[in-house]
């Protein structure tokens, strides 16, 4: 042959000379590969070795809701972790946008641990590099007053004094109850959490429930933090709490928010604090031939499934339930929701890392899911994890379409139906 010769394929059509193969090269550059296996090791104690077992065959980046915005989410962070490329996964803008919703796990064939390597690399790169300043800001706030939105610790309780009806704190209450319920932050300190705190109060009052909070002594249980990458914080956190927890005597610890949830049913134990835990759906769930409900306004509702009560935990009724049992609502579902069910955006620190994600995709998966809601002709979203009230409403607004759902916590939906009684 020549050896100016041009070389095709058996077929005739493809031009695999020198020439174009260097054109390829310049145009597409390999990998340079530096495995490096320290820091695989590091990984893998953290996080557990089933990130090894990966065989990209793509599943995890299907059913990642970020993937129509073409972010390559989980798979290229998977293949960084497997291949020891410390520096390619840690400078992956995408360890920050995933939100742990853990979808990608549900289906990986593998059965890796997903949402776990993620979080693991964000402990590294707290360790060692800048975050995000939001994130930042949200881990000092934590450290400093107990909660990611900066307020003071002696405020945690005001929330009560507006409820309407009594409220009672343990530490003054002087006796075992059967609930000690937990508020956590954004019940706590947010405005529009607090409105459903309250209404909360005045469900326990109406019940007769024998219940209390921990007022002031009560301090975030950071499980966010900890799948933002922030370990120590969740670790100081926990300590904290169970010390106090361990001052009082109570049946059940109920809360309202799904990340605690999360961390005190399967994290505490480990950390020797070990309590019969339910969120507030689960427990007035089993309330619910107790309840003198009074039709509202006819409405239309669909229901968001938070991730971490449901795909991570397995709850997909309690809040159904509640629902069904409101009489004037007429129960809709979206075409994702229980075990498929569409990330809100706020989970794994995404709460507190919007401007970061804003610059990274061109629409918040709050934006998405309430485009979703809109589209069952439901005039009421229906949440019940404290992030998705003020999130789903701000996406209403930056989407145009405040004026045609609003969003409303259960217990906003159950505490109207008390009243209208």
């Amino acid at each position: 042959m020549p050896a100016d010769s041009t070389t095709t394929d058996s077929a005739g059509g493809h031009d695999l000379s020198s020439s174009s193969s260097s054109t390829l090269t310049e145009a597409h550059p390999p990998l340079a590969l530096r495995p490096d296996v320290g820091f695989i090791d590091r990984l893998a104690e953290l996080a557990g070795d089933s990130f090894l077992s990966c065989y990209q065959c793509g599943t995890c980046s299907v059913v990642c809701p970020f993937s129509p915005q073409g972010t390559h989410l989980p798979r290229q962070e998977m293949l960084f972790a497997q291949w020891g490329l410390e520096n390619e996964l840690l400078s992956s803008p995408n360890l920050w946008i995933c939100t742990t919703c853990g979808n990608c796990a549900r289906l990986c064939p593998r059965e890796v641990d997903i949402p776990g390597t993620i979080s693991a690399a964000r402990d590294l790169y707290v360790a060692s590099r800048d975050i995000p300043r939001e994130l930042a800001t949200a881990f000092e706030n934590t450290s400093r007053q107990g909660n990611p939105l900066g307020h003071s610790a002696r405020k945690r309780a005001d929330w009560a004094g507006n409820a309407g009806v009594d409220v009672p704190v343990m530490a003054k209450l002087g006796r075992s109850v059967d609930i000690l319920f937990f508020t956590e932050c954004y019940w706590s300190y947010h405005p529009r959490g607090m409105q459903a705190a309250q209404a909360m109060a005045r469900m326990m009052s109406a019940l007769g429930v024998d219940w209390a909070i921990l007022g002031v002594e009560e301090r975030c249980v950071a499980d966010s933090q900890r799948l933002a990458g922030e370990i120590g914080l969740f670790e100081e956190a926990a300590q904290k709490n169970i010390e106090v927890l361990g001052k009082y005597s109570f049946k059940r610890l109920v809360t309202p928010d799904p990340h605690a949830y999360n961390a005190l049913r399967n994290l505490y134990p480990s950390y020797g604090g070990s309590y019969q835990v339910q969120h507030y759906t689960q427990f007035l769930a089993e309330l619910i031939p107790s309840m003198s409900l009074g039709p509202i306004p006819q409405r239309t509702v669909t229901f968001h499934d938070p991730c971490y009560l449901g795909r991570h935990n397995g709850e997909f009724e309690a809040p159904r339930r509640l629902l069904e049992a409101i009489p004037g609502i007429s129960l809709v579902e979206m075409g994702h929701c229980r075990a498929d069910g569409y990330c809100c955006g706020g989970g794994g620190g995404g709460m507190w890392n919007s401007s970061f994600v804003a610059e990274q995709v061109d629409e918040r998966l709050a934006e998405v899911r309430i485009k979703e809601a809109v589209g069952t002709g439901a005039d009421v979203l229906a949440v019940c994890c404290p992030f998705e009230v003020s999130l789903f409403e701000d996406a209403a607004k930056s989407t145009g379409n405040d004026d045609k759902i609003v969003v409303r916590d259960i217990i906003e939906l159950l505490d109207e139906s008390l009243k209208l009684h």
